[in-house]
């Protein structure tokens, strides 16, 4: 059974930073893209960052500057670096492996979500 394991979560002030990581097993994670999103209270869930497995990176706006996607093939994990939290960030982060077999047939995993949250 695919696992993602996310870890890295907790409770930091407005301005600091944390790590989130993100294990991947029991699938073949160089041929997947990998992403994080996040979902807040009464929000959609939102991509906020994703890294191909060519190495392209894609980073949401609000973002921007202060996230970091990268991904350690070694260790089949991915990491979201995040400086300068705002509260506005607080959010249950999820990991994303996915795949395109076709323009109709997509493959997603989902890991179980990590809490983050800023306080002001």
């Amino acid at each position: 059974q695919v696992q993602l394991v996310e870890s890295g979560g907790g409770l930091v002030q407005a301005g600091g930073s944390l790590r989130l990581s993100c294990a991947a097993s029991r699938f073949t994670f160089s041929n997947y893209d990998m992403s994080w999103y996040r979902q807040a209270p009464g929000n959609q869930r939102e991509l906020v960052a994703s890294l191909t497995r060519g190495g392209t990176t894609n980073t949401a706006d609000s973002v921007k500057g202060r996230f970091i996607i990268s991904r350690d093939s070694a260790k089949n994990t991915v990491y979201l670096q995040m400086n300068s939290l705002k509260p506005e960030d607080t959010a249950v982060y999820y990991c994303n492996a996915n795949r395109e077999f076709s323009p109709l047939a997509r493959r997603d995993y989902w890991g179980q979500g990590t809490q983050v949250t800023v306080s002001s």
